[in-house]
């Protein structure tokens, strides 16, 4: 299915996002706590989109990684990089988020954008994240989620299940299993505090979330303890006050 909407894509994205998918990204990159010298791996990074404004960001203060499991996705990545500027040194890698072939301890910040409803195993693939983020490190998801105002709730609900299957079809011309599976799979997915908690349960602290344009999207954030001493089980996670 992934392979057959590779070559729209992006234009779907920024389509039936009104352009505000931008707009996330940008606000996740902004909480990234970037070390120096420290490594960041953006797992299903699908087009590259995520991990190229991490890049522009980092510069030349650390490597850029992405990685997926669908090569066609991966290619559109690779040809997006440009020489001369910081995307240039991205390493785009096939992968399997619930197996990342990574050392335990080796990323500063570990991300994953709008991919993580796509990993069979969440809990896995939360696993995997915390396994490869070093000590003190930070492990950042940015994914869809359901309105909380009723009103928009149902518009929300509405244009999701009905509306945006039938205008991804018509451009995309693939599958029209496709841009059904998107509803479903946001339906599916614990969102706010369930996804919170699922991350407390991976080992992560300190974990916070942030609804963004009315909590259609959530940034989720949390911190891998510097040592395993330093877990404490009942850390609770905590929601940001304030919608961005």
């Amino acid at each position: 299915m992934f392979r057959q909407i590779a070559p729209r894509y992006d234009l779907m994205n920024h389509l039936l996002s009104l352009n505000i998918d931008r707009y996330w990204r940008r606000a996740a990159v902004k909480r990234l706590r970037i070390t120096p010298g420290k490594p960041i791996l953006d797992t299903c990074t699908g087009t590259g989109d995520l991990a190229i404004a991490i890049a522009k960001k980092a510069g030349d203060q650390c490597e850029v990684i992405g990685s997926d499991f669908c090569y066609a996705m991966l290619e559109i990545a690779r040809d997006k990089r440009k020489p001369g500027d910081a995307t240039r040194g991205i390493d785009f890698l096939e992968a399997d988020s619930q197996s990342l072939p990574f050392d335990t301890d080796t990323f500063g910040c570990v991300t994953v954008a709008f991919g993580l409803r796509n990993v069979a195993d969440t809990d896995q693939g939360l696993s995997e994240m915390t396994r490869v983020c070093s000590g003190g490190g930070q492990v950042m998801v940015l994914e869809f989620s359901r309105p909380t105002l009723p009103g928009l709730r149902g518009l929300y609900g509405f244009y999701f299940s009905h509306i945006l299957p039938r205008v991804g079809q018509w451009f995309a011309r693939n599958n029209k299993d496709a841009y059904s599976y998107l509803p479903e799979s946001v339906g599916q997915f614990p969102d706010g505090q369930a996804l919170a908690d699922r991350m407390t349960a991976a080992g992560l602290i300190d974990v916070k979330y942030t609804p963004l344009t009315f909590g259609v999207a959530t940034i989720y954030e949390g911190t891998k303890p510097a040592t395993s001493k330093s877990f404490n089980a009942e850390t609770n996670s905590s929601k940001d006050n304030n919608d961005v």
